[in-house]
C-alpha cells in the first residue's frame, strides 16, 4: 500500500452515480497534513488465493450493476406524463417522486457501511440488486401514487447500497486497476442511463403502448444482474469465515472529522446543488420538450443525449481535474454551460432543444469533478472515506426541495419560466461552492489547524 503521503486513485459514488477519482501528481505535504496522518498499519490485502473464475465474474457482476443504476430513474422520466395522468397525481406529488431519488441516497446510503461490515459488501450489493429487480418488478402494477412510490423508493434503497459500495468491491479485488475499473462501471452507468431514457418510449409503442409494461421491462436487466452476485457473494462470505477461522480483524476506523472542515461544507453544497439539477433533469428534461411541442419520442432521445454526455467526460474530466493544483475553473465553466442551456430552454426550448440539450449534459458533468474533488480534497484513505460519506449524504439531504420545488412551481405557474429561472438562479452558489472546494487543500490539514 503507498505512504500517507502519496494520493492513490480512488472511488465514490453518487445520484446520479459513481465516477473516476484521479490520482493527483504528487505534491509535498505541509507540516500541517503530516501532523494530520499518523502511521497506520496495511489494510489487509486481496485475499492472495481465489478461484480462478472469480475475478471475470467480478467484472461481469460490476458492470451489470452499473448498467441498472439509473433505469429506475430515467426510464420514468420518458413516460413521466403517462405514468402521472394513470396514477392521478398532482405537480406536487409528480415532484415529490422526483425527489425521492435523492431522500433514499442519503437515507440507505449511509447504512451502506454498516451493513457491509456485518454482511460484507458483495452480499449486501447481491442484496441491493434483487431490490432494483423486485422494486421495478412491482412498480408497474401499483395503483395509486402511495404504492407507486414505495415500490420505486425499494429500487432506489438497493440503488443507494450499490452506489456506496461499488468502489469498496473495486479497491479491494482490483486493487491496481483502481481506475481502470472505475472507468469501466462510470461508462456502464452512463450507458445504462442513456439506453433507458432512449429505449423506453420506443419499447412501450412497441409493447403496446402501455406505459405500465414499458416501465415493467426493466425489471429484466436489474433481475439479470443478480446473478453474478450469487456466486460472489458465497465466495466473499467463505473469505470471512476463513479470516475469521484465522483471527483476522477488520482494519481500525480512522480518518479526520469532517464535519469542522470548510472545504467539506463547500463539497456537499457543491454536491447537492449539481445533485439538484441532475435530478431535475432527469424528472423534468423530457416533460420540458414535450411542453414546447417536441414528441414523447424524441423528448426521451433528447434526455438520452444529455446522459450520454457522461460517458467520455467520465474519463475526461477527472483526468483533468488530478493534473491541476485547483479545481475551481472547471466547476465555473460547467456552470456556465449550464446558465447557457436553462437561458435557451427558457427562450427557444423546441428550436434548440439539441443544444439545450448538449449543454445541459456538459453542466451535469459536475458530478464526476464532485467525486473527483473528494478524493483531491482528502490526503488518508480514512479521510477519503469519511468526506465521502459526508459530502454525498449532506448532499442528497440538500438536494431533496429541489425537484419538489420544480414541481410546484410548474404546477401553479402552468409553465416553465420560473422553474427555469429557479434552476438558473441555483447555479450561481454551485459554482461559488465548486470554487471553494476547489482549492488546493485537504480536509486532514483544516481539521489539524483547528485542533
Amino acid at each position: 500500500m503507498p505512504d500517507d503521503h502519496t494520493r492513490t486513485p480512488n472511488t465514490a459514488n453518487t445520484p446520479n452515480g459513481p465516477s473516476t477519482l484521479a490520482a493527483p501528481r504528487r505534491h509535498p505535504a505541509p507540516p500541517a497534513q503530516r501532523a494530520a496522518s499518523a502511521p497506520r498499519p496495511a489494510a489487509p490485502s486481496a485475499e492472495p488465493a481465489q478461484p480462478g473464475w472469480l475475478g471475470p465474474v467480478l467484472v461481469l457482476g460490476i458492470v451489470l450493476a452499473a448498467l441498472n443504476l439509473r433505469p429506475a430513474i430515467t426510464s420514468l422520466g420518458a413516460l413521466f406524463e403517462e405514468a402521472r395522468t394513470g396514477l392521478g397525481m398532482n405537480g406536487t406529488v409528480a415532484g415529490l417522486i422526483t425527489s425521492v431519488p435523492a431522500l433514499c441516497f442519503a437515507v440507505f446510503g449511509i447504512t451502506a457501511p454498516r451493513l457491509s461490515r456485518r454482511f460484507g459488501p458483495a452480499a449486501v450489493v447481491c442484496a441491493g440488486m434483487a431490490a432494483v429487480a423486485a422494486g421495478l418488478l412491482i412498480r408497474p402494477f401499483a395503483q395509486g401514487a402511495a404504492g407507486f412510490l414505495a415500490a420505486s423508493a425499494l429500487s432506489l434503497a438497493g440503488i443507494a447500497l450499490t452506489n456506496v459500495l461499488l468502489p469498496v468491491i473495486v479497491k479491494r479485488w482490483f486493487p491496481d486497476r483502481v481506475g481502470t475499473m472505475t472507468g469501466l462501471y462510470s461508462m456502464a452507468l452512463a450507458i445504462g442511463t442513456s439506453l433507458a431514457a432512449a429505449a423506453t418510449v420506443p419499447l412501450t409503442s412497441a409493447l403496446g403502448g402501455n406505459w405500465r409494461t414499458g416501465l415493467l421491462v426493466w425489471a429484466l436487466p436489474a433481475a439479470a444482474a443478480v446473478l453474478p452476485w450469487l456466486p460472489i457473494a458465497a465466495a466473499a462470505r467463505r473469505d470471512r469465515r476463513r479470516a475469521a477461522a484465522g483471527g483476522g480483524a477488520p482494519a481500525p476506523r480512522t480518518g479526520p472529522s469532517v464535519v469542522r472542515s470548510r472545504t467539506a461544507w463547500a463539497l456537499a453544497g457543491y454536491f447537492g446543488l449539481q445533485a439538484t439539477g441532475a435530478y431535475v433533469t432527469m424528472g423534468w428534461l423530457p416533460q420540458i420538450f414535450r411542453d414546447a411541442g417536441v414528441s414523447a419520442g424524441s423528448a426521451g432521445v433528447l434526455l438520452a443525449v444529455t446522459m450520454v454526455m457522461g460517458v467520455p467526460l467520465a474519463f475526461v474530466i477527472p483526468g483533468l481535474a488530478g493534473r491541476m493544483r485547483n479545481q475551481g475553473a472547471i466547476a465555473a465553466v460547467l456552470g456556465a454551460f449550464g446558465l447557457a442551456g436553462y437561458a435557451g430552454l427558457q427562450l427557444a426550448p423546441a428550436a434548440g432543444a439539441w443544444v439545450w440539450a448538449l449543454l445541459l449534459g456538459l453542466s451535469n458533468c459536475a458530478f464526476p469533478l464532485a467525486i473527483t474533488m473528494i478524493g483531491l480534497r482528502a490526503r488518508t484513505p480514512g479521510g477519503v472515506v469519511r468526506l465521502s460519506a459526508f459530502a454525498q449524504c449532506t448532499g442528497y439531504l440538500l438536494s431533496l426541495p429541489g425537484p419538489l420545488l420544480i414541481g410546484a412551481l410548474y404546477q401553479h405557474t402552468g409553465g416553465w419560466d420560473l422553474p427555469l429561472a429557479v434552476m438558473a438562479g441555483l447555479l450561481v452558489p454551485q459554482m461559488a461552492l465548486g470554487v471553494l472546494a476547489g482549492r488546493d487543500r485537504t480536509v486532514e490539514a483544516e481539521c489539524a489547524v483547528r485542533d
